[in-house]
């Protein structure tokens, strides 16, 4: 591999490193923990500031509904984005903390990362948009149903990059843009027309919703101001904990084997259920995924062949000198825990920091250039 390609490949990794891990943790490949290994603290359940963070984000107030004779219930403040996300068991749903990722020390790498050119793309995003990713984006979400991003859109020209759609108020507090053309300047001033067949909806300055049809996207306003189904959400408030978190259905996680992982992606669909997954990046990038189930003998079963896989690639990596993706899983580990087990798995951030050094540097090239 040139040093081209290996940058991209750090580039994905640092960037989509639960998709990365995924992939890797199930092709198997990786070497074994050595004694000499630094220690990696692994997300396993919320800390004090996730904690603060929860409550903080706890704005959402239902109106109540009385019935004559009944007294009303107090209702508990919700998160906007949690009420919004699909409901029941078997979905994908997974959230990035985009502002406290781009805080963190992975974070200041990426933004070298995002300003190679000197920075131009992002301000001609900036007033495209009238949105600042660096400084309004708060989460985003990917679902089975689509996408969504929170965080402060007062300032985002909404209305005149979709005002050509269709569009109609819904709801107590959103906007939904139907599926069509749109005129975009470029950057040279120019303009050229687009279609886009994503519908979107805007909710309160606070949410932006994309998905594959008007229903799909009304379907999550419903859930964010009460009519949606009487159902839990797929993350749990106890569960938003990490940089990046959330569930993969069973089927999406099958989905990432590759074509010769056929008959362990068969395995994955009969016997898990459901795929929780965490990444803390605050330090050394250090993620855990729990796969469940409902026959305990199988998921250990299940534990154990991929424990065997990580095995059998370790020799198949040492031999290939594949120093690289060998450092991946440097940390990788299968914990059986009864009717679950957990994939742990860490890359230290003087790895990264070494791998995506040639971004501060084209950077600061571009930043020098400019003057």
């Amino acid at each position: 591999m040139d040093n081209r390609g290996r940058r991209r490949v750090w580039l994905v990794v640092a960037a989509m490193l639960f998709v990365v891990a995924a992939v890797l943790m199930f092709t198997g490949q990786g070497e074994a923990p050595t004694p000499e290994t630094p220690k990696v603290e692994f997300p396993r359940r919320m800390r004090a500031p996730e904690r603060e963070r929860a409550e903080r984000r706890r704005t959402l107030v239902l109106p109540v509904q009385v019935d004559a004779g009944t007294k009303p219930e107090r209702q508990r403040p919700r998160d906007p984005v949690l009420a919004a996300l699909p409901r029941g068991e078997g979905k994908t749903a997974v959230v990035i903390e985009a502002n406290a990722l781009r805080h963190s020390p992975i974070g200041e790498l990426l933004l070298d990362c995002l300003m190679r050119d000197g920075g131009k793309r992002l301000e001609e995003l900036r007033n495209l948009s009238g949105v600042d990713p660096l400084q309004d984006l708060d989460r985003l979400v990917i679902t089975d149903e689509g996408m969504m991003l929170s965080g402060n859109f007062a300032n985002a020209k909404f209305k005149e990059l979709l005002g050509e759609r269709v569009s109609m108020d819904y709801g107590e507090g959103a906007r939904v843009y139907e599926p069509g053309e749109m005129t975009v300047t470029r950057p040279d001033g120019s303009t050229v027309r687009r279609r886009s067949d994503a519908a979107v909806a805007t909710w309160n300055n606070e949410l932006l919703v994309i998905g594959q049809s008007p229903d799909e996207v009304k379907a999550v306003v419903d859930r964010v101001e009460g009519r949606g189904p009487d159902e839990p959400p797929a993350i749990g408030e106890g569960s938003t904990y990490g940089e990046m978190y959330g569930v993969l259905s069973v089927e999406q996680l099958a989905r990432l084997l590759p074509k010769e992982q056929a008959e362990l992606a068969q395995r994955i669909r009969d016997v898990a259920q459901n795929v929780e997954l965490h990444v803390d990046a605050s330090g050394d990038v250090a993620m855990v995924a729990e796969v469940r189930g409902a026959n305990g003998d199988e998921v250990t079963d299940l534990g154990k062949t991929l424990g065997a896989a990580l095995s059998m690639a370790r020799i198949k990596a040492q031999a290939e000198g594949e120093k690289d993706l060998a450092q991946l899983l440097d940390f990788a580990r299968v914990q059986p825990d009864g009717t679950s087990f957990k994939l742990e798995m860490a890359v230290p951030l003087d790895v990264i920091q070494q791998r995506l050094a040639f971004c501060k540097e084209e950077r600061q090239a571009a930043e020098a250039t400019e003057r």
